[in-house]
């Protein structure tokens, strides 16, 4: 994972780099936002940090072809710098990204409090809850069991994904490196865009009694949004509470803010998604 999220750069503002094979048959949207960020992270200067993140997913990319990560340097300001990256496979642009870097400063602070929730300790995690459905759907679960190398995924209240009942949208979930991390906050940050791809949409789902392995179902990110507020640690335990307000004309939008156990705010996150079901799927 730490190899994925490190692309390797080919020219001075262009970049390669390659998927993790989680059996899909595309590339993971975390993937996308984690490597292009880190690719603009290397042409600003060192004491500067992203803030905010934003990124549209314009095509399908194969997991079994390169990615070339072209950075374009948009400004160089005395305290913030913009960047945008374009993913590009087989001469298409397949994934879009602006970020905007800003050097520390001191200045006020607020955070919204953290809400009361289980903790990790205890929780299943989403790979184990996933070996319950092997046999009913092996690929499917698979999926989930991917992951397992790298991350520590632990749901507050786990869904039966083959048997749903309609829940407000709302979800928390924990997030943790599987292992300790080197001490570049870039990696941290690459590996927290990563995971932030994962669950809002299934989080749109829940009061439609919807999962991702629905009969049916499509859906798929279209942009994606982060807010870098405090310093963090991935080989740490973070909440990642999400809700989503809103769903219609086939897309749903969803929100969520990442808390260290000890309550403090640290990144908040913005998706949109396209969720169809199939009318023969909806009638049943």
């Amino acid at each position: 994972m730490l190899d994925i999220l490190e692309p390797e750069r080919v020219e001075t503002d262009r970049f390669r780099g390659r998927s993790v094979d989680l059996k899909w048959g595309y590339v993971f949207g975390g993937q996308f936002v984690g490597q292009a960020l880190a690719a603009a992270e290397h042409t600003v200067h060192q004491d500067q940090a992203p803030h905010s993140v934003h990124g549209y997913f314009l095509r399908s990319g194969d997991e079994r072809q390169p990615i070339t990560y072209k950075v374009e340097r948009i400004r160089d300001g005395k305290s913030f710098a913009t960047r945008r990256v374009d993913a590009v496979q087989d001469g298409r642009t397949v994934f879009t990204l602006t970020a905007s870097f800003q050097r520390e400063e001191a200045g006020f602070e607020h955070q919204d409090l953290m809400p009361e929730t289980a903790g990790p300790e205890g929780l299943l995690s989403q790979a184990q809850i996933a070996r319950k459905y092997m046999d009913k759907m092996p690929h499917a679960a698979r999926a989930q069991l991917s992951f397992e190398r790298a991350i520590e995924i632990r749901p507050v209240d786990p869904v039966d994904i083959l048997n749903p009942q309609a829940k407000p949208p709302k979800r928390s979930v924990w997030y943790r490196a599987v292992d300790a991390l080197p001490d570049r906050p870039a990696l941290h940050r690459a590996l927290l865009a990563y995971v932030s791809d994962l669950n809002l949409l299934s989080t749109a789902m829940r009061p439609h009694a919807l999962t991702w392995v629905t009969t049916g179902i499509q859906s798929t990110s279209l942009d994606h949004a982060i807010w870098f507020h405090r310093s963090f640690r991935m080989d740490d335990w973070l909440l990642f509470v999400m809700d989503s307000p809103s769903a219609n004309g086939a897309r749903a939008f969803a929100s969520g803010r990442f808390f260290t156990q000890d309550g403090r705010l640290v990144a908040s996150v913005a998706q949109e998604g396209l969720i169809r079901v199939r009318a023969e799927a909806s009638a049943k």
